[in-house]
């Protein structure tokens, strides 16, 4: 044949076979396509499941400050509501703006403020300890770089007590809500339900512990400290170490391969999914990630089926929901609540300049 007839023939057949081999990119803000994130085989540890996702391609989260470092550090601070008045932020003879004391506290109130020169990330299921209860943050936003005291917007996690343990609020390092609480906050969106579902989980908590181990978890109705009396602690520590070792010696081994994120698995059933913009980001994260999802674990004793690295992609990829709500802060962050059938997501995109991407995407099975 003609050799310059087969030439274009050529050219095209490698032009079809770099576009199947080459990785889906994404751009950003764009719900992720069924090719931008892949599901690798499981982590096993007892009854709890984690699947690590790779993606098609990571972005820079490098500006971005998380509430751990944030209070840490002493450039964001939290307190109740009532201690906080709106003010004018001196620039330069005061490095931190003082507040007055305001009307008093209230259960689902709780102000913070951004001193620092970076956007601050929350997420839905952190909890903050300190004042008058412990709360949890209630959905995942993004706080601009020296801001004015704002709602925090919380859910309480501590029935039972209304006194000020301590005027100062901590990020507890290792307090992440499981997914059972994340997901009355973040969905339900109602305190009375909330507080149930803390309840529920601080009873099989002390029915899975001995007898004189179980009497700290009574006394307390905190349910961040519940997770650290020492038999309770002991045992989420049992399940959340060799995952959190064995998935952090991965995200090494796959760095160049954007390791962004896992599908959870409890007892053979997919609960949870959580996914990031960058390794970096996820790996901020993990510590505390991997304790909530260990807790959800020890609470729920019965054996289940071993779930797949199918079922998991698949839990992944569905995302087409039936009804959407979108809340917007202009120039900042766009936050999407997607519902669909047996399934709620959530997505935080950045809107700031040079990002437009999704920071994070949280999925609750129902």
């Amino acid at each position: 044949m003609n050799l310059k007839l087969w030439l274009p023939i050529l050219a095209l057949g490698l032009l079809v076979g770099w576009a199947l081999v080459e990785p889906s990119v994404v751009r950003g803000g764009e719900v992720s396509s069924n090719l931008a994130y892949k599901v690798l085989d499981p982590i096993r540890q007892g009854n709890l499941t984690v699947f690590p996702v790779v993606a098609a391609r990571s972005y820079d989260t490098q500006q971005f400050l998380t509430l751990d470092e944030g209070v840490r550090s002493g450039e964001v601070v939290v307190t109740e509501a009532g201690n906080a008045a709106p003010l004018v932020r001196p620039r330069h003879s005061h490095p931190v703006p003082q507040w007055q004391q305001g009307p008093g506290a209230q259960v689902n109130q709780l102000v913070l403020i951004n001193n620092s020169k970076r956007p601050l990330i929350l997420l839905a299921g952190e909890i903050v300890t300190g004042g008058k209860q412990d709360r949890v943050i209630g959905k995942d936003r993004i706080i601009p770089p020296e801001s004015d005291p704002i709602d925090l917007g919380v859910f309480c996690v501590e029935p039972g007590r209304w006194t000020g343990a301590s005027a100062k609020f901590d990020s507890m390092n290792s307090a992440m809500a499981q997914p059972a609480v994340r997901a009355k906050a973040m969905a339900s969106k109602d305190q009375a339900q909330v507080w149930d579902e803390v309840r529920k989980a601080q009873a099989a908590v002390a029915g899975n512990l001995e007898v004189n181990a179980a009497a700290p978890v009574r006394e307390t109705s905190s349910y961040a400290r519940v997770m650290q009396v020492p038999g309770v602690a002991k045992q989420v520590d049992s399940v959340a170490d060799p995952i959190q070792h064995s998935y952090q010696s991965l995200i090494g081994q796959l760095r160049d391969q954007n390791a962004v994120g896992v599908v959870v698995a409890v007892n053979g059933q997919i609960v949870w999914a959580d996914l990031f913009a960058s390794t970096s980001l996820l790996e901020k994260y993990w510590p505390k990630l991997v304790r909530s999802y260990a807790a959800e674990a020890v609470v729920t004793k019965a054996k289940g089926y071993e779930v797949g690295t199918k079922q998991a992609q698949a839990f992944l990829e569905h995302l087409d929901g039936r009804h959407e709500t979108v809340d917007s802060e202009p120039g900042l962050y766009r936050h999407t609540e997607i519902s669909g059938d047996g399934f709620r997501a959530f997505e935080l995109t950045s809107l700031l300049p040079k990002t437009g991407f999704d920071l994070h995407v949280a999925k609750m099975a129902e």
